[in-house]
């Protein structure tokens, strides 16, 4: 037997070794143990020196049938007892974890980025993850992942997880659609409100003397305001191998997390009270009218509407109203018992999918929202009310958060920044729904 012959005779022992090894775990459903892993170790080692001594003579002819006759180019590990244990990999099966991540692109670039290589203290230092592929990488002691009480749950074989949006699961948003879009470069927006408007204007004769011809004056009463920008954001945490493996984290990202973001952003919209951190929502602007309930739903709906014509100077472009409401006006009934708005075969209101409500009310349509309290609604020329983008919806990931990096654990964060504000607070009316 030649030198060549016993290399391959040696190489076919350490992988028979370390095979069986990780075949009696694999049966008994059991991590390694301590000396097993030592000897499936040095038996890497091992065969990392063989291929090398092997790699000298692959010119030969002879010693690449024989290659192939085991299987392939042990750099592709392609045999059938080799490939259980070492996947396909950028790395060299002999390796150590600290000579491939020391020789490894990542940290040489990490080392180009600092001058002369030394990090004080202060430095923030975080690189893509350095692939490492040995016997090793199957251990079953990295089964955290897989936890079926954290986001390993989400990888399984075969599952085929969310078949809808995550917005199937959130409520429909219109009320962004309705308002004037603007965009701001600043943390603080200052606008000019109108409180009040004085119209005089009346025909008026030419002056004949020095005490007539005085044409009227008509009043236009304005107050500069600041609307502050605001951070919208939440966050939630997956493991990284659930980053990695789980198909639907791309639907709970744009589905759930930025929906989220909409969602919260509509509340504030209407029902921010203006403190802390909170927008100064329709509700708690000064001077929005108010509609008392008046005899009927119907009725006092339409009273508000003509409020915002008569008083507030506008053109009304919907109403606003809870869903609960609004099934109380589906559900209205003339004196014949017949269902107003069409009954169960038509709809009163927008269920946020597409286009304005095919039943509009009083000939506006409405947008129906959780943003708004049961018992209340608005109506109004919502033009007049402007929604600013700072920044726009983003998403970030990072393992940079508590004990996140050594969890391998991932933060996916969205969040916005805007600003909201309404330039004519009697263009619109609050309406009391409550008899």
């Amino acid at each position: 037997m030649n030198n060549i012959d016993k290399l391959l005779e040696r190489l076919r022992e350490c992988l028979g070794k370390a095979n069986a090894i990780a075949a009696k775990c694999e049966s008994e459903d059991r991590d390694f143990t301590d000396t097993e892993r030592t000897e499936v170790a040095a038996m890497i080692n091992e065969s990392g020196t063989i291929k090398t001594e092997l790699k000298t003579a692959q010119a030969d002819a002879k010693v690449r049938k024989t290659l192939a006759d085991l299987g392939g180019d042990l750099d592709d590990a392609d045999t059938t007892k080799a490939k259980r244990l070492t996947p396909t990999g950028r790395h060299k099966v002999g390796a150590s974890l600290g000579h491939t991540f020391t020789n490894s692109a990542e940290y040489k670039s990490l080392l180009e980025s600092v001058p002369g290589g030394h990090f004080s203290k202060d430095h923030r230092i975080q690189t893509r993850p350095v692939t490492v592929d040995s016997l090793l990488s199957g251990s079953k002691a990295l089964v955290t992942g897989a936890s079926e009480t954290s986001a390993g749950s989400l990888v399984q074989n075969q599952f085929l997880g969310l078949q809808v949006g995550a917005e199937a699961f959130s409520r429909p948003l219109m009320l962004r659609d309705l308002v004037t879009p603007g965009t701001t470069e600043s943390d603080l927006v200052e606008y000019v409100r109108v409180t009040s408007m004085t119209n005089n204007a009346a025909p008026t004769a030419e002056a004949t003397t020095t005490a007539n011809g005085t044409k009227p004056e008509s009043g236009l009463a304005t107050l500069k305001v600041q609307a502050p920008v605001r951070t919208i954001a939440h966050w939630i945490p997956i493991t990284k191998r659930a980053l990695s493996d789980a198909a639907q984290i791309k639907t709970l990202i744009d589905g759930f997390l930025q929906f989220g973001l909409e969602e919260e952003l509509e509340d504030q919209m209407i029902s921010g009270d203006g403190l802390n951190e909170n927008f100064t929502g329709l509700a708690a602007t000064s001077g929005v009218q108010a509609q008392a309930y008046d005899t009927s739903l119907l009725k006092t709906l339409r009273k508000a509407k003509t409020l915002v014509r008569t008083v507030g100077r506008s053109i009304p472009t919907g109403y606003v109203i809870n869903p609960t409401d609004v099934e109380s006006l589906d559900l209205l009934m003339d004196l014949n018992g017949r269902y107003y708005f069409g009954g169960p075969s038509g709809t009163l209101a927008n269920p946020g999918l597409a286009g304005p409500t095919t039943a509009p009310l009083w000939n506006l349509p409405v947008i129906e929202t959780e943003a708004v309290p049961v018992g209340t609604a608005y109506v109004g020329d919502w033009r007049k009310a402007i929604l600013w983008d700072r920044e726009q919806s983003s998403i970030t990931m990072s393992d940079s958060h508590a004990s996140f990096f050594v969890q391998n654990l991932v933060a996916i964060l969205a969040e916005m920044r805007a600003a909201f504000g309404v330039i004519q607070p009697s263009a619109f009316v609050s309406i009391d729904l409550t008899p």
